[in-house]
């Protein structure tokens, strides 16, 4: 377990020293994470989905224990929305806060499921995408319209970045070709799985090179309530209603997982995009992903 978790921050941490030195520049870090959002990670769903014998595996358990302690933290967080308020947390901070607590870095999930538990863990994460992401996307979306300042996205825009978004079509076309795997060409299954080695280091690399160090700043009330609820109190409620559904072995372990990796790089860019605080969404992101170099582990070793 921790061989796997330090390579995986190995290349992160190697993706932040190509960009601090430049090396490579940050146009090109541009195309980089673009090729492995829209082509690369998305290969790897399809291929993993498509080949998987879903039959063998607690799709269901794993799915409704991650959804359900996804809208858990989900609900307590709008509840608490008012006293957040009567503390100083602005809307467009709270929207931070939200993405912060939710979301997850697939990339490092799928990179930390293979080194666990090889093709069964990455299996397993597939289902995961396939369960997290469309709530995910809806949700963000959904109080960032509500609670930013910026220009809310119109019925239809909503609409189209949750059916376009990479992993929900991939998810959908993995899961569509599951059920004819046997007519699929061999050199289409080996061209999907080319593509799909590509993505865990590149989309790593593309992890560490969206970190930015100085820009953080010392601890805030919402820098502590994003790093509290996403790495300590998602992964127990997720790790809670696994056991209640009766998941063990593999299937917990990478549940755990799921929810234990910090949020999304690409929370940043929705922020960015549709009014949130982007300044205090990429402080979350680098903080968690540091801090979750020791709370991954123990979630792994006492949850998982």
């Amino acid at each position: 377990m921790l061989s796997s978790l330090i390579a995986v921050f190995l290349v992160i941490a190697t993706g932040w020293a190509l960009k601090a030195r430049g090396t490579v520049s940050p146009a090109h870090w541009l195309g980089v994470e673009r090729l492995t959002y829209q082509v690369l990670f998305p290969a790897v769903v399809i291929h993993t989905l498509a080949v998987a014998d879903l039959g063998a595996l607690p799709v269901l358990e794993m799915g409704l224990s991650l959804v359900l302690a996804i809208l858990t933290v989900a609900g307590l967080l709008l509840a608490c929305r008012p006293l957040l308020a009567r503390a100083g947390i602005d809307g467009p901070a709270f929207t931070s806060i939200f993405q912060g607590s939710v979301r997850w870095n697939t990339f490092i999930a799928l990179a930390l499921a293979a080194g666990l538990q090889g093709r069964d863990g990455t299996t397993l994460m597939a289902i995961a995408v396939a369960a997290m992401i469309p709530l995910l996307n809806v949700l963000c979306v959904v109080v960032l319209a509500r609670f930013a300042n910026g220009r809310p996205m119109s019925p239809s825009a909503t609409v189209r970045s949750i059916v376009f978004n990479p992993f929900i079509w991939s998810s959908a076309v993995g899961l569509a070709l599951n059920q004819m795997q046997w007519m699929l060409p061999a050199a289409i299954v080996t061209y999907l799985d080319v593509m799909g080695r590509a993505a865990l280091g590149v989309g790593l690399l593309a992890v560490g090179a969206g970190l930015d160090l100085r820009s953080l700043a010392r601890p805030r009330l919402a820098h502590c309530i994003a790093v509290g609820v996403k790495l300590v109190v998602m992964p127990l409620l997720a790790w809670t209603i696994a056991r209640q559904f009766g998941l063990s072995g593999p299937a917990l372990t990478m549940t755990v997982v799921a929810a234990s990796v910090p949020t999304a790089t690409a929370a940043y860019f929705l922020a960015r995009d549709l009014g949130g605080d982007a300044p205090l969404m990429a402080e979350i992101t680098t903080l968690q992903t540091l801090l979750a170099l020791a709370t991954l582990p123990l979630a792994v070793l006492f949850l998982g």
